[in-house]
């Protein structure tokens, strides 16, 4: 059963979960590379080597857990938190600690290992936005988790350890620290100003221009102000809304057109980095009555992307610096300027 240990000084959670070290890996070259199809778990036609699907987008009359499918959701077969079990939360001398319980799904984004997000037609992507919000909404409902986090590792360097594209999902017992830190600036913005942080960051970035990558009717592509890394960008709805999965149907193909241009831009015009996406959604409010009872007013989805062309360092790790050779300003009109 893997553990949540809480830092008594910055009050951080750390998950102490030794089943990860058991995880295959076919990055072992460290280099990006496609996986036999015989032994890819991934792919279709090896349904059976992964845990029972929790969720799929398939083809009219095919059946669960056979091929057939578009997307296809299953648990994590090496999780960071299991589903099973209590909280059991208690105190081990001045620490603190629970069972590290939560859920952990991987999503197949298609059933090839040679296609990317960014290869697949539109309605697919779409299908892959709509699988997140339809996992999302149900890990919602158990009143277990505070948290669900949807993200995807692209390469050995940014933390992928199997090659075929795929996306995952994790539901946590607590709000995780960098969130909370976002909710607390924004709520405090908020309570100063009566206006939403988001759609002022918003309104600023669509007047200035100079660091927009990619727009269109519901979502804004750009380059943060501060970005912390080189070619990093946000991807921002044009209606404030503090959940994803409370996203409107018809934003879900608006959402799949700028998040498959924006990586289409990063790979023409960088040589296919590796790189991150998260998710970031509002937590659940159904713990506590008093809990962030804000959020409706001072918080707003959004995406994350993150290029991995520098590493961080100890100058980073030590101060929270980041240190960007690339001005935003520079990385927006490099990336508007590749042609999709």
């Amino acid at each position: 059963m893997p553990e949540l240990r809480q830092d008594p000084v910055v009050k951080r959670w750390v998950i102490i979960s030794t089943e990860r070290n058991r995880r295959p890996n076919d990055f072992t070259d460290h280099n990006n590379h496609l996986p036999d199809p015989k032994v890819d778990p991934l792919s279709e036609g090896n349904e059976h080597l992964t845990p029972t699907e929790i969720y799929a987008v398939r083809n009219p009359g095919s059946q669960a857990n056979k091929p057939g499918w578009r997307v296809r959701v299953v648990p994590n077969k090496y999780p960071v938190l299991r589903v099973e079990g209590s909280l059991d939360k208690e105190g081990e001398g001045m620490y603190d600690r629970m069972n590290g319980i939560g859920a952990h799904e991987v999503v197949v984004e298609n059933p090839r290992p040679d296609l990317q997000l960014e290869d697949l037609p539109l309605d697919h992507v779409a299908a892959i936005v709509e699988t997140y919000r339809t996992r999302m909404t149900d890990l919602l409902r158990d009143l277990r988790f505070r948290y669900v986090l949807v993200f995807k590792n692209f390469g050995w360097g940014a933390g992928a350890t199997l090659s075929h594209p795929h996306s995952q999902i994790i539901a946590t017992p607590v709000t995780p620290s960098v969130v909370k830190q976002k909710l607390v600036g924004a709520q405090a913005y908020f309570e100063q100003k009566e206006r939403n942080i988001f759609v002022d960051v918003l309104k600023q970035e669509l007047k200035d221009s100079r660091r927009i990558v990619y727009q269109n009717a519901a979502f804004v592509c750009f380059c943060p102000y501060a970005s912390r890394f080189p070619f990093e960008l946000c991807i921002m709805p044009r209606r404030q809304r503090a959940d994803f999965h409370k996203i409107e149907p018809n934003e879900v193909s608006q959402l799949a057109d700028i998040l498959k241009i924006a990586l289409l831009k990063l790979r023409l015009g960088l040589n296919q980095p590796q790189y991150n996406f998260l998710i970031h959604t509002a937590p659940v409010r159904h713990a506590k009555k008093d809990y962030w009872t804000t959020l409706e007013e001072d918080f707003c989805w959004h995406i994350e992307i993150t290029p991995r062309l520098t590493q961080i360092a100890g100058f980073e790790v030590g101060t929270g610096f980041y240190v960007n050779p690339v001005p935003p300003e520079d990385a927006a009109q490099f990336l508007k300027d590749v042609e999709v």
